[in-house]
């Protein structure tokens, strides 16, 4: 069974992790349920692996963690949510690449309920939607924003961190670094787009979309 978990208010960085290490390793031991857990976080930067310090622009702005998932600097902040992914890869095929395109399908089945167009661009993590009404960085090309980020990790085929989707957060937080190392492309929300969504609109598109590109639905804990 997955469970599908949902923490109000606002989770320390420090905190989630220290709940998705004790997960994971109940996992691991036959002890404990996958799980796919949602949370919002305080304003914060947080560094992947790959991450770049000159990438980090203003590293006074908010606190700042290191993390072992993958991938480069990331914010996370209220109005964004976050789902933390603990599943068991390797009874999934042990297809690391496979799983992360599934995260990439999950978010862009979520976004299509809303009418929201999200693409996969070679090269870039995450998931993208196009500004028609914008002047790209290319001539005669329209603007492409980031609106969804993926980093995990695994831990004897057990995955955590996982996806985050902008829904209304202060988009100009973002400025304290360089998100996911690109330079050229901006950041977008739901509520940027002009869509009126709530967080519980955004959960409930989660669910739903989950079973579909996974085919299994997750049981409310």
């Amino acid at each position: 069974m997955i469970e599908w978990i949902i923490s109000p208010g606002l989770t320390g960085f420090r905190d989630a992790e220290a709940w998705m290490e004790a997960r994971v390793a109940a996992v691991i031991a036959g002890q404990a349920n996958e799980c796919i857990w949602l949370v919002e976080h305080p304003p914060l930067y947080t560094a992947g692996t790959s991450a770049k310090s000159a990438d980090l622009t203003d590293p006074d702005r908010f606190d700042v963690f290191a993390t072992k998932r993958g991938g480069q600097y990331t914010y996370h902040g209220p109005g964004q949510r976050v789902a933390y992914i603990i599943l068991d890869v390797g009874a999934r095929g042990r297809d690391v690449r496979r799983f992360v395109e599934q995260l990439e399908a999950w978010v862009i089945a979520t976004l299509s309920q809303f009418n929201v167009t999200g693409e996969i661009r070679e090269g870039r993590v995450g998931v993208w939607v196009t500004r028609p009404e914008r002047s790209g960085i290319i001539p005669g090309q329209p603007a492409e924003d980031k609106i969804a980020a993926i980093g995990i990790r695994l831990r004897k085929w057990i995955s955590f961190h996982g996806i985050s989707i902008n829904v209304e957060p202060d988009l100009d937080h973002f400025k304290g670094i360089v998100p996911c190392g690109i330079t050229d492309h901006g950041v977008t929300s739901l509520v940027d787009l002009g869509l009126p969504i709530t967080m519980d609109d955004v959960d409930i598109a989660l669910r739903s979309s989950f079973a579909d590109v996974f085919g299994e639905v997750p049981e409310i804990a």
